[in-house]
């Protein structure tokens, strides 16, 4: 099971947007998308932004990161 909730990304993610306002990320599959796009960068060699612990996988720190708004998910536009 996913600790924090995806419902719980999807908060941290949006937060700050306002009423009315088109939400950054509106499924499930946009937060795997990133937190799976995210731990590449790790595996690859990027630091960590939060303190990791040894051992810890890449989707880990990656949800960590997220949960923690040491990244951000930039919507696409639309063409």
């Amino acid at each position: 099971m996913l600790h924090p909730s995806y419902t719980d990304l999807m908060k941290v993610v949006n937060q700050g947007v306002e009423e009315g306002e088109t939400r950054i990320v509106n499924s499930r599959y946009s937060i795997v998308l990133a937190t799976a796009k995210r731990a590449r960068q790790l595996i690859d060699g990027q630091m960590p932004l939060v303190f990791a612990k040894d051992g810890e996988k890449p989707l880990s720190i990656a949800i960590d990161e997220l949960n923690n708004s040491k990244i951000k998910i930039i919507a696409e536009e639309e063409s």
